[in-house]
């Protein structure tokens, strides 16, 4: 079964990758103000989420019975669009159009990335890279001299890597910028970590 993509209000996708994820979606969940972008690129929403502070009078109008209003302001639109599809039933999930525009929400993005991957199985893709959540061990497909960054949201979760140029034995990475820029050798690399929370970035 094809992806759930949920398409953020960050810059919308321009990549072949991307348009690809999105054109063979299953389902499509768009975050309030994100309508207008797919809307214009030729796609249709199956549901639309949020607050609707950035939502057009016309897209209100044209798709008002799929429009899902959640005014709750303790949640931004991306969460409220992963909580509304696990719910009901969509676990296998593909977010796009979560960078761009504002450095803070992409930051903040990544990072809601390790609360919702305790829901379901999703990861982020942009134009440049995928984004994955990591909790314990996985093995990851790559090519050789593809570039891989890791991330803790906890400076003392120890790290083992297999597969990379730079291998990591059960080391801690204290300072954000010191995970980064790694290099994988083969076609797969594989990561394990003490703690959840991790991110594994992989460069396209």
């Amino acid at each position: 079964m094809n992806s759930t993509v949920i398409l953020a209000n960050g810059l919308f996708p321009t990549s072949d990758r991307c348009l690809d994820i999105l054109k063979n979606a299953g389902f499509i969940i768009c975050c309030d103000g994100a309508t207008q972008k797919l809307t214009a690129a030729g796609y249709k929403p199956d549901i639309i989420i949020g607050d609707l502070d950035s939502l057009a009078d016309d897209i209100r109008e044209r798709y008002a019975d799929i429009i899902h209003h959640i005014p709750d302001q303790d949640t931004n639109d991306l969460t409220k669009a992963v909580m509304w599809a696990t719910k009901n039933g969509h676990n296998n999930i593909t977010v796009l159009g979560a960078t761009g525009l504002r450095e803070d929400h992409s930051i903040g993005n990544f990072f809601l990335l390790t609360l919702y991957a305790e829901w379901c199985n999703i990861k982020m893709v942009t134009d440049y890279g995928t984004i994955y959540n990591l909790s314990d061990t996985k093995t990851y497909e790559t090519k050789p001299k593809q570039q891989v960054s890791i991330f803790t949201t906890q400076p003392d979760t120890r790290i083992t890597t297999e597969g990379l140029k730079y291998p990591l034995t059960n080391q801690t990475i204290p300072m954000p910028w010191q995970g980064t820029l790694n290099q994988a050798q083969g076609d797969r690399i594989t990561v394990t970590a003490s703690k959840p929370g991790v991110l594994i970035y992989i460069l396209d």
